[in-house]
């Protein structure tokens, strides 16, 4: 019998302890024995549990105990979890997480800590939540050179997308509607910024190039200034505004951003609505690969959460290491060189358009005064000093090539 610990009982934990008894003939038949929640940590109390007795609000209960093997980390924050992260592996126990804050920040060490000491450290549900992604990546994907990552990482931005395409609501109307069906925080920064999925493309490009991603080396945008007109003009050239994190990964360097983009709706990113992600993956040998399913809530990110445990279990004597290492040089290209087209909207008019961008593709005016058009394919750097030489620029957003 494998013996399981849990930490943090909140949405994802009690939803890993309701998979574990619900299921458990199924995931012993998985896992090839029997697996048992034994502590439950956390700083509440839950008199009116079932199994009370699981109950501790003493780490050393968990660190202490050699008959506990595999401890599920769902704390969240970086405080106390990297502390009692990083005990636990050195004690030879694997760790579980959805944490995508703490492997995104102090992956490269546990990494190693765990590798130093025999056992795994697995975070699949850091990323997609319910959505397998890590392990694909690790395993069925391993003979491929990933060269692109482009992904819908977030539900709450993309719910509020969705709400502004499809019911024509306000980002400030849409986002109201999250925070009342609890989709959305309080204070919605994370999400609707963009630093949610910031971290979630860094874990997935360190995994991709083998070289530690520092997210705070991710230029950010969330999607707060997206307006109506945005997703009209969107909408006029059949496409949709979705909030991107987006990896690119040649010669062992990577180029990396997190921001809302136009996305063709010929390409399968675009029908991804609501709470739903999507990962699209481009290897060099089977092309494009794409996953898709519920990002987040209760059962979807715990069912993530025993998936690794119960791999964990299963390679107990035997670990299986996901490896990435610290870069030795700066791994992080200039996006501003990246080659790509931009839609612009614009006061100017188009003859000042046409003088610095002599192949521009224009497109009808939703909002009147408005000159709007697609760049040609340039760098960055040279559609920014062309932009401002024409001057008087409303919005500009990259369109999504994968």
């Amino acid at each position: 019998m494998a013996n399981v610990a849990v930490m943090g009982f909140g949405t994802v934990g009690s939803g890993v302890y309701e998979i574990l008894k619900q299921n458990a003939e199924h995931i012993a038949g998985k896992a090839g024995e029997e697996v048992k929640v034994k502590y439950i940590l956390d700083i509440r109390d839950f008199d009116d549990h079932p199994e009370k007795q699981l109950f501790t609000k003493n780490f050393a209960d968990i660190a202490g105990d050699a008959s506990v093997s595999t401890v599920v980390e769902v704390m969240g924050g970086l405080h106390p979890a990297y502390e009692y992260t990083k005990e636990l592996l050195e004690n030879g126990k694997s760790v579980i997480t959805s944490n995508k804050e703490l492997v995104a920040t102090h992956g490269t060490e546990l990494l190693e800590i765990a590798e130093k000491h025999n056992t795994n450290y697995f975070f699949e549900a850091s990323v997609g939540g319910g959505i397998p992604i890590i392990r694909p990546m690790h395993q069925c994907l391993a003979a491929n050179e990933i060269e692109k990552i482009a992904g819908i990482l977030n539900g709450t931005t993309n719910y509020i997308l969705t709400q502004m395409i499809e019911k024509g609501k306000s980002f400030g109307d849409a986002l109201t509607d999250a925070q009342n069906k609890g989709y959305a925080e309080r204070n919605p920064a994370a999400d609707v910024e963009g630093h949610d999925a910031c971290r979630k493309i860094a874990i997935l490009a360190s995994l991709a190039s083998g070289k530690f991603v520092d997210y705070k080396d991710i230029p950010t945008e969330g999607i707060t200034e997206i307006t109506l007109e945005d997703v009209r003009y969107a909408d006029s050239m059949d496409c949709v505004v979705k909030l991107i994190g987006y990896a690119e990964i040649s010669g062992g360097k990577v180029m990396a951003r997190v921001c809302p983009m136009i996305i063709p709706r010929t390409v399968p990113l675009s029908d991804v609505d609501d709470v739903f992600n999507a990962i699209m993956i481009h290897g060099n040998m089977v092309g494009d690969v794409m996953m898709y399913g519920r990002g987040a809530g209760m059962l979807p990110t715990a069912s993530a959460v025993v998936a690794d445990v119960i791999d964990a279990v299963k390679h107990s004597n035997v670990p299986k290491h996901l490896t990435w290492t610290a870069a030795e040089e700066n791994i992080m290209l200039d996006g501003d060189e990246k080659q790509t087209v931009m839609f612009i909207r614009t006061l100017a008019g188009a003859d000042a358009v046409r003088r610095e961008f002599a192949d521009a593709e224009f497109v009808d005016n939703i909002v009147d005064e408005e000159t709007a058009f697609l760049t040609p394919k340039l760098s960055e750097k040279e559609i920014r000093s062309r932009l401002d030489k024409i001057g008087d620029i409303v919005s500009g957003l990259r369109v999504l090539e994968i």
